[in-house]
This record gives structure tokens, C-alpha cells and sequence, in this order.
């Protein structure tokens, strides 16, 4: 058998094998490009239709799916679902935490309390709220910009660091608290804002938001500074 005939046969037995629908691949193509006029056949999503199996005891919901469709959750903003999830941590932390350890604690917010729930917060955070961040993010790294510290979970020293930057962030929360009893209490002194989650929360977002934003100015000014050096430097690069 001649070199040129067995290397024919060999083509002919890899392109059997993988059964190549060059068809449907230009079709994709020409759908990718915009072209919509290169299909007539309207796309399905039925599972019967496109693996060839019926699906038996599923909804029809199931049956007819859409894997590219993006859920509702994924249509929400980035710094919606960010502030929501650290403002809920935060309640929980003060339900959980403070209203839990009541009876263990003293019965007032007070600044042993603060920074005990400022170590509870840093571990919180370190271990359910930036993962959760991780889990969310894609590849442009949207979340960073929520996060005191963005660095990746191997990085074991952001757990001692996150647990002292929170304690200062609740010590300020108690602080707050403090100020705006005494405004209120200059017009009525019969009433007074105590500590409830949902207050809390909030509080703790627009403190904590506030330390980040001033933390991703000062990167950026240092990131900007260094390049506008590099480019004094090196002109042509």
C-alpha cells in the first residue's frame, strides 16, 4: 500500500471519528458576526432537541432552558449587592452578637462591648463577607473597591488585620451612637436611640465605606503619581 493511500485512509478513519458538523460550525460562526440573516432555523432551547434525550419527571421549566440567560441576580449593580451583603452581616452581628450575648455582656453599648464586636465583626468579614465577595466577582475584580483589604484568602495576615480595622470602625459606630443620643437628648430627654441591627447595619456601611473610600483614593493618587513618573522617565514608553 502506497505512503500517499494510507495517509489518505488515516484522514478519512480521524475526520469518521470526531464526525464534524462543519455545517453548524459556520452557523455559529455567522451568528457570532451578526449576520442574521446565515440561520432560518430559529435556535431552541429544548433539552430533548439538543441531546437527543427525553428528560422524564422534570418541569417544563426544565426541559426548556436557556444556559446563557443571566439570572436576576447577576442583573443587580455590583455596589447594590456589596453594600447590601456587608449592611446584613453587619445586623446579624448585632442580633446575633449583642442581642444574644446580652445577658453576658453589659446591658449597655459600651466601649468594652464595641471592641468585642469589632473583633466578632473582623472575623465575620474575613471569613463569610470578602469569600462572598470572591464568589460573586469575575475577572475585572469589581468587589476590590468594597473590600479594606482585596487580597487573595491565602493571605492569612488579613484575618488579624481585618478583626483591628473593624474594631475601629465599631468603636466609631459607638461613638456615633454616643453623639446622637446626646443631640437628641438636648430637645427630649426622655427618649434615646438604642442599638438595634437594622441602625446598626447602616451605620457600620457608612463608616466602614467611607474608611475604603478614603483607603482606594489614596491608591489610586500613589498609582497615578508612580506613573506620571515612569512616563517623565521613560517619554517614548
Amino acid at each position: 500500500m502506497s505512503k500517499k493511500k494510507k495517509k489518505q485512509e488515516k484522514e478519512t478513519t480521524i475526520e469518521n471519528f470526531y464526525d464534524l458538523k462543519v455545517n453548524e460550525v459556520d452557523e455559529l460562526v455567522s451568528i457570532l458576526k451578526g449576520d442574521e440573516t446565515s440561520s432560518e432555523k430559529e435556535i431552541t432551547t429544548d433539552i430533548k432537541e439538543i441531546t437527543g434525550e427525553e428528560v422524564k419527571g422534570k418541569s417544563e421549566r426544565a426541559k426548556n432552558f436557556d444556559p446563557y440567560k443571566r439570572d436576576k441576580l447577576a442583573m443587580l449593580p455590583t455596589w447594590l449587592k456589596a453594600i447590601f451583603i456587608k449592611w446584613w452581616f453587619a445586623g446579624c452581628v448585632c442580633y446575633f452578637i449583642m442581642w444574644g450575648l446580652g445577658e453576658l455582656l453589659t446591658n449597655e453599648f459600651d466601649f468594652v462591648r464595641a471592641i468585642f464586636l469589632g473583633l466578632i465583626m473582623g472575623m465575620v468579614v474575613d471569613l463569610l463577607v470578602n469569600p462572598s465577595f470572591r464568589y460573586l466577582d469575575s475577572d475585572r475584580k469589581e468587589y476590590d473597591n468594597y473590600m479594606m483589604f482585596p487580597f487573595p484568602f491565602k493571605q492569612f495576615w488579613t484575618f488579624f488585620a481585618n478583626m483591628i480595622y473593624y474594631v475601629i470602625v465599631v468603636v466609631i459606630v459607638y461613638i456615633s451612637y454616643r453623639g446622637l443620643n446626646q443631640l437628641i437628648m438636648l430637645a427630649n430627654d426622655d427618649w434615646f436611640v438604642g442599638v438595634e441591627p437594622l441602625l446598626f447595619g447602616t451605620i457600620c456601611v457608612i463608616i466602614d465605606m467611607a474608611f475604603i473610600g478614603i483607603k482606594d483614593l489614596i491608591v489610586y493618587l500613589v498609582k497615578r503619581h508612580k506613573n506620571k513618573k515612569r512616563e517623565e522617565v521613560n517619554p517614548d514608553v
